[in-house]
């Protein structure tokens, strides 16, 4: 299985994920779309063009949600004619992400939704407390974070 991760408390609840939904590819990131943790993919691009993609639509849904029933939207699903994409916003104690999987044929979307709910509650058991020296992730020193961020994920 390739799961590569940032931080080191994302990896037992992404890699139980992966293997109970069948999982073909998953991503974890900020909602900025930094990444800290990805099964599946084999190129650094495509990681952060799927991260991009997936901090706007989360984004943009999350706004529209406001919107229109006065609350984010729960979880998106796209069904393709071979692979589904499921997206959903994953709170912890150290602060909300964005979870991205991608599943064809060998799973289903009440599947994914099911394991979803539960990586959530293990990764919120396993996410450290907010520190006083966490720093969010500015203009400034996005490009080169994502970049660290990238070449840990591929040991590059």
């Amino acid at each position: 299985m390739s799961l590569a991760v940032v931080e080191r408390w994302v990896e037992a609840p992404l890699r139980r994920f992966v293997e109970d939904a069948q999982a073909v590819l998953a991503l974890l990131l900020t909602p900025s779309g930094q990444v800290l943790a990805q099964h599946g993919f084999t190129r650094a691009v495509d990681v952060m063009s799927a991260c991009a993609l997936a901090a706007a639509i989360h984004a943009s849904s999350t706004e529209l949600g406001r919107q229109l029933q006065g609350r984010p939207f729960a979880g998106l699903h796209h069904a393709g004619r071979r692979r589904q994409l499921f997206l959903a916003r994953a709170d912890t104690p150290r602060g909300p992400y964005v979870f991205l999987t991608v599943f064809d044929q060998a799973s289903s979307l009440g599947l994914v939704q099911l394991y979803y709910d539960e990586f959530t509650v293990r990764l919120g058991d396993a996410a450290p407390a907010r520190s006083d020296d966490h720093q969010e992730v500015l203009a400034e020193n996005f490009e080169s974070e994502l970049d660290r961020n990238l070449k840990l994920l591929f040991s590059r």
